[in-house]
């Protein structure tokens, strides 16, 4: 029988991401944050490619993003309301690391696979930003699909895409379990 590990089963039964709005300082250190990082980055990667890489955004950095978003939104014709609320979250900031995905040419490797692998990096980022004490969550929003915002805001190149924005600090609340998936709904065990 294999070892079980019955504390990291019972950490990712209970996990829940923090709202951004939730969180505050302290957050991680650059010591910690590497480990963090370093745990997110040994997600399944098929062919050893790293389609992924790490952007990470202090205060003063989410601070000028949040400043350029307003033009930026009314550039892409944005609804007011959403402008506002990326700022306030933006604004008010203080870490956040952007996944981003970053495909390399394979004639083994889908696209595809490169991008599960990408979205297993963010999932990994958020659990180890949990394990290690602080709260996390995953976001994106209308500025992080927009090629111009991404490229000059963020200095990502022409093919590359973010795949997730995980802000992380110290939790000021426990946010309420949301429901779960129903698994008798989801799950198909004719063929076990």
């Amino acid at each position: 029988m294999p070892d079980a590990d019955p504390a990291a089963l019972a950490f990712l039964l209970s996990r829940r991401s923090v709202p951004a709005q939730a969180l505050t300082t302290p957050m991680p250190d650059r010591d910690t944050l590497t480990r963090i990082l370093t745990a997110a980055a040994r997600s399944p990667d098929h062919g050893k490619l790293e389609p992924f890489r790490f952007v990470v955004l202090g205060r003063d950095a989410l601070g000028r993003i949040a400043g350029t978003l307003p033009a930026h939104g009314a550039r892409l014709g944005v609804p007011a309301d959403k402008i506002a609320k990326a700022v306030a979250t933006y604004g008010a900031a203080s870490l956040a690391v952007v996944v981003v995905h970053s495909p390399k040419p394979s004639d083994k490797v889908p696209a595809i696979e490169q991008t599960y692998a990408t979205g297993g990096v963010c999932l990994a980022l958020v659990n180890a930003s949990l394990a290690a004490g602080f709260g996390a969550t995953w976001l994106s929003g209308w500025f992080s699909h927009d090629a111009t915002f991404v490229q000059h805001e963020l200095g990502l190149a022409p093919l590359e895409s973010v795949a997730g924005i995980v802000h992380i600090g110290t939790a000021t609340s426990t946010p309420p379990d949301r429901p779960r998936p129903d698994l008798n709904a989801i799950t198909d065990w004719s063929r076990a």
